[in-house]
């Protein structure tokens, strides 16, 4: 089992057919998290944007990895939402995207925090992952899929 799966429970892999915007898509998760986690919703929206003021956190090849820290807590905690909707993110290779890994770690979590991110990225730099996530429309599947990858 790697990293990240053990941050990503199924009920946070989200197949979302409504949010058309990066705006949307932080609203869905922060409602995600303050029902899961307790976390605010104000708080990881105003996290996520945060992180995206610094920089794009758009990789290409339609993913993006939105990430933030929050004060009060404790593990680190993630979302996957596949859009239906094709988002601007400013991604470097200056396509949209609609395979989102949002990522939420404790406010001091640096080894974590990277570990994670660096976990991700290879991941979704693995062509044959990507569409695996891209072509499926289940939840299971796509949550097995994490589960599943391995370096």
């Amino acid at each position: 089992m790697n990293l990240f799966s053990k941050v990503l429970p199924l009920e946070n892999v989200i197949l979302d057919a409504d949010s058309t915007s990066k705006k949307r898509v932080f609203e869905r998760v922060g409602v995600l998290f303050e029902n899961t986690q307790k976390i605010a919703r104000s708080q990881v929206f105003d996290s996520l944007f945060a992180r995206e003021k610094l920089g794009s956190t758009g990789l290409g090849h339609s993913v993006a990895i939105p990430h933030g820290r929050i004060k009060s807590l404790r593990d680190a905690t993630a979302a996957f939402v596949k859009t239906q909707a094709l988002i601007p993110f400013d991604a470097p290779d200056g396509q949209p995207v609609n395979l989102i890994c949002v990522l939420l770690v404790p406010e001091r979590a640096t080894d974590m925090h990277l570990q994670l991110l660096g976990e991700l990225a290879q991941m979704f730099s693995d062509k044959t992952f990507r569409e695996q996530i891209q072509n499926s429309n289940d939840a299971g599947v796509i949550h097995q899929a994490f589960t599943n990858w391995v370096m």
